[in-house]
């Protein structure tokens, strides 16, 4: 029993840890998801504080981490350990029935599971907890218990700590499709398949069909079956396909700007009346004498028309305003504002507005050719 309490308590303490930090890491995604579930659960209210209690959570689920791993306070780590699989499968299997949310987070951006998988993994980890919990009094350790909560604590002042710096700057390690070094389109790309699934509203026979080879043109068959879903087949291997570049009249810029052999500055913002009109000006004037230069610069934010041109009036601002989905924005650099550079389509640097470069150092080190 001493063994397999012993591969329980290590086993859960790494899945801990990996999920404390690659949440850690980049603290903005964390919240963001958070106020997804604030939204589907009608908690709006709560949506300021989503940045500290993924903060808090994240170095939580790190301490645990490390209590368990490290044999600390076992009897507190135990009942932590116990509350939190239990209110966190709870929560995965109403996630999976109702789908409120697509994605928990539970592994950030680093791992990516459905609701109905973090539910079963939950309910895995439930058995290796269990016998955690019910060996909890037989752990020993010869550390004095002041000293053991001075590690705990530690550990966990120094993961809060860590998660505000990413917060305040970039994630150190980038888990988005947005990361260095990714191609953000596909030199020659394979067309395209789109399956409709058609439900028989008599039967409730469901039938799958590769767009178009399907009877659209038969009344008889289009009264008798409903659409029910479209699932898309893209065999091309890129970064970035749901991003969709627009002006301010509509007209889709998106290959021009991702597709631009030079280099191209983006200032991206998630939202400019929740952005920091200050950092703005910076990136404006960055990128106004980038263009003056010959460097291609853009800005890209979700806002309607008139709410960007008012906020360009007002901070006298010079670069070319494009439109966005304000999601994937929030994805492209964890910063409002940020900056991204590509060239040929190739993230090639993203900065946060509190590290915008030098001007001059950013000409020696990305030269215009």
């Amino acid at each position: 029993m001493k063994a397999l309490a012993n591969i329980s308590r290590i086993l859960v303490s790494l899945v801990f840890l990996f999920s404390g930090f690659v949440k850690g890491v980049d603290p903005l995604g964390f919240a963001y998801k958070i106020e997804d579930y604030f939204i589907a659960y009608h908690l709006d209210w709560a949506i300021p504080m989503a940045l500290i209690i993924a903060v808090i959570m994240c170095a939580l689920e790190f301490s645990i981490g490390v209590m368990l791993l490290l044999n600390l306070r076992m009897k507190v780590a135990a009942w932590l350990l116990l509350l939190m699989m239990m209110y966190f499968t709870g929560l995965t299997f109403y996630d999976a029935l109702y789908n409120p949310v697509p994605d928990c987070g539970c592994f950030g951006d680093a791992i990516k599971l459905t609701n109905w998988q973090t539910f079963y993994k939950n309910i895995v980890l439930l058995v290796p907890t269990i016998i955690i919990f019910g060996y909890r009094k037989k752990y020993r350790n010869s550390v004095s218990l002041s000293l053991q909560w001075l590690v705990t604590f530690g550990f966990t002042a120094a993961m809060m700590a860590f998660s505000l710096y990413c917060y305040r700057h970039l994630p150190l390690i980038d888990f988005t499709e947005w990361k260095k070094g990714h191609k953000l389109y596909a030199e020659n790309p394979s067309p395209v398949r789109y399956y409709l699934t058609y439900r028989n509203k008599a039967t409730g026979e469901e039938k799958e069909y590769l767009s178009p080879n399907y009877p659209f043109n038969d009344s008889i068959w289009m009264a008798q079956w409903e659409f029910k879903s479209q699932r898309v087949d893209d065999p091309n291997t890129y970064y970035g396909k749901s991003l969709v570049i627009t002006d301010t009249i509509g007209d889709i810029h998106t290959d021009e700007i991702i597709r631009n052999p030079g280099y191209q500055i983006i200032v991206n913002s998630a939202s400019l009346k929740l952005t920091n009109a200050r950092a703005f000006k910076m990136a404006d004037d960055f990128c106004r004498a980038a263009a003056d230069d010959g460097y291609a610069t853009a800005a890209i934010v979700p806002d309607e028309s008139a709410v960007i041109a008012e906020f360009a009036r007002v901070n006298d601002l010079s670069i070319p305003f494009y439109q966005g989905d304000d999601i994937i924005l929030k994805t492209m650099v964890r910063s409002n504002p940020g900056i991204m550079l590509l060239k040929g389509g190739v993230v090639i640097d993203k900065w946060h507005w509190r590290d915008i470069p030098d001007y001059q150092q950013f000409k020696k080190m990305f030269p215009v050719q």
